[in-house]
């Protein structure tokens, strides 16, 4: 009997010891995040899509808030506690990258899936590494109220003289506020007005690193002209707009009170649950007919490796599949209106992010002209023109007045390379 139970104790610890090996070799990948609003997400669509494919494998998705996600990361990567996977904010993860907290991944498999754009708000200055794999962007143009076009028999504007045409039919109608926006909060000004149309007229890409080369100024034309038209948004943002919160211009819109949004695509979840009449959108009008049409097709969320991680083979398998074109089918129809930067097509079953992602076969793509690079220093060059556009539209200051300024303060700190 003693010697059945002797065996029985030592096969159990076989089996178990086994059992433990195998345990060993399971791997668990921590994901670092401020995106806390997606937690659902990663637990019930992506880490179990992921996880399927890669036995031995276990994603934990780990999001701080929003506003302390950045002073906790570099607390838990100087203490060497940091998760093995980085969320990867665009443009500012150069610092993290520069003090050896993410890894180089210019040779990850996948990173061919990603244009030079794509890449470029996680990349050295030169273009030469990259650092994280790019997740989302989110797309600047306008949403309408189809209903309210409907019935004032408005068609969508392609040029601007028809935009403003539609503007003026809006008005001179008086059911609806022309466009909901105000310029309280400063930044809605800049990022839905003055770096929705700019690229329109600065040519996208062309402007941009023209202005970073030190080869264009903002007080050239095509600089300057985004201000002008800004500058005549005024008659349409219904009285007070001066006083007017972003939450209050997302209200105005979402109850129907005004029939065009400038906007960013990362409105569309929100709208759609708030909403109660068919939205639509266009991309922003060009000049004349015949132009190319710019979009800004703006740079939002990556993910990198931490050099430390313990499990940098699995985080490389990873970083791989979020390159991938399932990754991307997958992330870009659970948060509708952030949108895959992966070259391959995504069909997005949302009918207004459709309408968004379509522009980028029509249209050339472009990220905001502050970010990267010219608002390392002080003045910071983004933060200023959030002022000068509210500025602008208020009629407080001119646009060549306001564009010599953000001009002066650019050159106090910045000097082009060579």
């Amino acid at each position: 009997m003693k010697h059945r139970l002797l065996t029985g104790l030592l096969m159990a610890s076989s089996i178990l010891g086994s059992a433990g090996i195998a345990l060993a070799q399971d791997k668990t990948l921590t994901i670092e995040s401020w995106r806390n609003d997606d937690l659902a997400i990663w637990q019930e669509k992506l880490i179990p899509a992921f996880e399927a494919k890669n036995p031995g494998i276990k994603v934990t998705f780990s999001p701080s808030a929003p506003t302390e996600y950045n002073a906790a990361l570099n607390a838990k990567l100087d203490a060497g506690s940091a998760g093995d996977l980085i969320t990867c904010r665009p443009f500012t993860s150069i610092d993290l990258y520069g003090k050896g907290q993410l890894a180089d991944l210019t040779a990850l498999p996948g990173m061919e899936n990603f244009s030079d754009v794509a890449k470029s708000a996680w990349q050295t200055d030169d273009g030469k590494a990259t650092f994280c794999v790019p997740m989302a962007s989110v797309i600047h143009g306008f949403i309408y109220n189809k209903e309210a076009f409907d019935k004032l028999g408005i068609a969508v504007p392609a040029t601007e003289e028809e935009f403003f045409a539609a503007l003026d039919k809006i008005k001179a109608d008086g059911t609806y506020i022309p466009m909901a926006m105000g310029t309280k909060d400063l930044w809605e000004a800049a990022t839905m007005g003055y770096q929705n149309i700019g690229p329109n007229y600065w040519k996208g890409e062309e402007g941009r690193l023209a202005l970073i080369k030190g080869e264009q100024k903002l007080t050239d034309a095509d600089w300057v002209a985004p201000f002008a038209t800004l500058a005549k948004w005024k008659p349409y943002l219904g009285d007070g707009f001066e006083a007017q919160s972003y939450p209050d211009s997302q209200n105005l819109f979402t109850l129907g009170r005004a029939a065009i949004f400038p906007a960013g695509s990362w409105e569309i979840s929100t709208f759609n649950t708030q909403a109660q009449f068919k939205m639509g959108a266009f991309p922003p009008p060009v000049q004349k007919a015949g132009d190319t049409c710019y979009i800004s097709d703006h740079t939002d969320i990556g993910l990198g490796l931490n050099p430390k991680s313990a499990n940098a083979d699995a985080a490389k398998a990873f970083l791989s599949w979020v390159a991938s074109p399932e990754f991307a089918t997958i992330y870009a129809n659970a948060l509708p209106g952030f949108f895959s930067l992966n070259s391959a097509p995504v069909k997005m079953e949302d009918p207004l992010a459709q309408e968004f992602v379509s522009w980028r076969e029509k249209c050339k793509p472009t990220i905001r002209s502050t970010y990267q690079i010219l608002s390392r220093g002080t003045p910071n060059l983004e933060n200023e023109t959030w002022v000068k556009s509210a500025n602008v539209i208020n009629g407080t200051e001119t646009p060549e007045a306001a564009a010599a300024e953000l001009q002066k303060g650019l050159d106090s700190w910045f000097k082009p390379a060579k």
